[in-house]
């Protein structure tokens, strides 16, 4: 059994919880879950048994009621069972028109942080799927600096995925481990801070920003350029959609934080830094969930031959990252068991668009899956 907690109750969350008990129900396969049912911990084995959320129409209603925000198919009746508790929001909301209520509006940070530690206690939490809307955020670097903003109660400084994170490794400390998934931007794999934090408290942590949709397919196009040693001259790549992550973006400052960690793959992959525009642009709401994405990539051939690639697609973008979750939280529980605590690049090079630790690199995606599936112990498929 994996005993999942979710922080930020939204459309991933919501199609995760969704999925997982449809497939639980034999209503699915196992269609966009990487490692399918090939792990020793089942699909059917992931449990969820919390859930938190800032949005004051959220806290305190059945998950069953939620997700009907989200999918408008038939919910599951196990989803009755699960209720949203109230977590940290650090204006991690702003400027979305959503209004937000947080533990921190009523304690301190540390309170905030032993509060959560004590409820985790109660639902006997494995791992957290930390997927809330993306942040404006500033790394901390150093461990001490960190925990000198949670003993001031600096709210101005710490976002809530840098709260959550640090209440994971107080948790995990105390229980003797716990694995904590970061999908969104804010770096927490890549922060040596919460590295070393995760190394000293028991804490596995996978992260930063899961890697969905263009962005591993950039890398995977990158990597067959670079293999056959085409010199790209250029790329263009922008994502538009319609859900409240795209909205959140409209933010300059969320939105610098989702360009980095895309970004990042160019240098990794080619050796240099071809001139690019990779970001998400735009939001527009009909489109909803399923975004738009564009790409264009001009490079040099053989006897200075100028080629272009063109793509261009439609994706789901909650169900593309809803997918990932499912395997990410059966291998944090493998990786507690092995005692791999700090972060795990094997699997983060995988599923991630900004694979921790800092000095790690992008790689293209078929090689980061023979890698991944080797540190899980399974067969190679593609060598």
């Amino acid at each position: 059994m994996v005993r999942v907690a979710i922080i930020g109750q939204g459309y991933v969350a919501s199609i995760f919880a969704v999925g997982l008990e449809r497939i639980k129900a034999g209503e699915l396969g196992y269609y966009g879950v990487p490692l399918a049912n090939e792990l020793p911990i089942k699909v059917e084995d992931i449990q969820i048994v919390v859930s938190y959320d800032v949005d004051k129409t959220k806290i305190g209603l059945p998950l069953s009621e939620i997700v009907q925000r989200y999918w408008k198919g038939n919910v599951p009746e196990s989803l009755q069972e699960i209720y949203v508790r109230k977590g940290v929001h650090l204006r991690s909301l702003r400027n979305l028109p959503i209004e937000a209520t947080g533990l921190e509006d009523e304690m301190t940070l540390k309170e905030a942080v032993d509060h959560l530690v004590e409820e985790w206690k109660k639902y006997k939490v494995e791992v957290f799927l930390n997927v809330p809307t993306t942040e404006a955020f500033v790394p901390f670097g150093k461990l001490d600096e960190l925990e000198k903003a949670i003993k001031e109660n600096n709210k101005d400084r710490l976002t809530a995925t840098q709260v959550y994170a640090y209440a994971a490794a107080q948790y995990a400390k105390e229980v003797g481990g716990a694995a904590f998934i970061n999908a969104i931007p804010t770096l927490i794999a890549n922060d040596p801070a919460f590295v070393e934090l995760a190394k000293e408290n028991n804490l596995v942590i996978f992260g930063d920003d899961g890697a969905t949709g263009a962005t591993p397919l950039t890398a995977d196009i990158l990597g067959h350029l670079a293999q056959r040693n085409r010199h790209v001259l250029d790329i263009a790549q922008f994502n538009i959609g319609g859900n409240t992550d795209f909205l959140a973006l409209t933010d300059k400052e969320r939105n610098k934080s989702k360009e980095y960690t895309k970004s990042s793959v160019v240098e990794d992959i080619l050796g240099y830094d071809a001139p690019h525009f990779i970001k998400p642009t735009g939001y527009l709401e009909p489109l909803g969930d399923k975004k738009f994405i564009a790409m264009h990539i001009e490079y040099i051939s053989f006897n200075g031959a100028h080629d272009e690639l063109i793509i261009t697609g439609r994706i789901n973008d909650s169900p593309a990252l809803a997918g990932l979750l499912v395997d990410l939280a059966r291998l944090g529980k493998m990786a507690v068991e092995r005692k791999a605590f700090g972060t795990v690049y094997e699997v983060n090079a995988f599923y991630m668009k900004n694979p921790g630790p800092r000095e790690a690199k992008n790689i293209p995606r078929i090689i980061a899956y023979e890698k991944l599936r080797q540190w899980a112990g399974l067969p190679p498929r593609y060598l």
